[in-house]
């Protein structure tokens, strides 16, 4: 079965959410939370792939958390987001 055919499943399922059984849904969210899962493959030209290991490096992270870290900062920084807000009394890195 395809990504496209499993998203139809679940809009239909959701449209007739009281029709389903129980283990029917429970089976589709499954499904779904795997699908989600192992959805972490997300193909980049090759500049920004090189660039995405050496920020990796950089952070100490894995490829997928610098994606997710990146996506963040910018969905903050164009206010998509709020952005975190850190308390007076809170340990900070760095030096002022």
């Amino acid at each position: 079965m395809t990504s496209p055919d499993f998203a139809t499943i679940l809009e239909d399922a959701a449209d007739r959410i009281a029709d389903i059984s129980r283990a029917d849904l429970q089976i589709m969210l499954r499904r779904a939370a795997l699908r989600l899962r192992n959805s972490g493959a997300v193909s980049m030209d090759d500049d920004v792939e090189e660039a995405l290991r050496d920020l990796a490096g950089e952070f100490g992270k894995t490829r997928n958390d610098m994606i997710r870290f990146i996506v963040r900062e910018w969905m903050e920084k164009n206010t998509y987001l709020p952005v975190h807000a850190l308390d007076e009394d809170g340990d900070v890195d760095g030096n002022a």
